[in-house]
């Protein structure tokens, strides 16, 4: 994976859930979405955003959860960045 457009983000990570995922996945020479370095180098300041997502995305709504992971993955293809 190329490394990101804020290497001061990705080289200074803190204690996370989201650190910890990113090592497990680097290690198997997985892809993940590189917004987990952000979750990573703030992990108290995200943690509102991460609650935020999993709101829009997975809560009772008008579109099935499915139908909005598939509006996000075709956004993240044309941006792309892996979803």
């Amino acid at each position: 994976m190329k490394p990101m457009f804020l290497p001061g983000v990705e080289n200074n990570p803190q204690p996370s859930p989201y650190l910890d995922a990113i090592r497990t996945l680097q290690a198997a020479g997985q892809e993940y979405p590189q917004i987990w370095h952000l979750f990573a180098f703030r992990p108290k300041a995200t943690a509102h955003l991460a609650a935020f997502t999993q709101e829009i995305l997975r809560e009772p709504g008008p579109l099935t959860p499915g139908f909005r992971e598939l509006i996000a993955a075709y956004t993240s293809a044309r941006n792309h960045c892996p979803f």
